[in-house]
């Protein structure tokens, strides 16, 4: 005898098949579409790891010409500062010069008229020649 299947076994089977192709087919989209976003943020990825380089190579020229910068501030604020020393110390060696000169001018002064009153005396007493 041949084997005989009934029908609606038979077409049960060709559904379930077909569902099946179908969820199969619904899994692999699913697993392209997840791969496809997994690939887009790995672009991402690779993007902001190039920025980042970027940025920390930025970074460590900006690091060093600060560096470069605070000391040459600090060798100019020290000279600067030399500066002011000598100019203070000239100013009041300065002074002193002229206070001396000031005392000088008077003593001369005072000397002077002495010596004009001296000779005056000393001509008046022998006569005027």
């Amino acid at each position: 005898p041949a084997f005989v299947v009934p029908l609606n076994i038979l077409g049960g089977m060709a559904s379930q098949g077909a569902s099946l192709q179908n969820y199969n087919n619904e899994l692999v989209k699913c697993i392209e579409d997840l791969k496809e976003k997994r690939e887009e943020v790995n672009r991402q990825i690779l993007k902001d790891e190039e920025e980042k380089q970027k940025i920390q190579n930025d970074l460590r020229i900006l690091t060093e010409r600060l560096s470069r910068i605070n000391d040459s501030l600090a060798r100019k604020v020290a000279s600067r500062n030399e500066y002011d020393k000598t100019i203070m110390e000239t100013e009041a060696a300065y002074m002193k010069i002229l206070e001396s000169s000031q005392t000088l001018l008077h003593v001369l002064k005072r000397e002077s008229v002495s010596l004009t009153k001296k000779k005056q005396v000393s001509q008046s007493g022998t006569g005027k020649e």
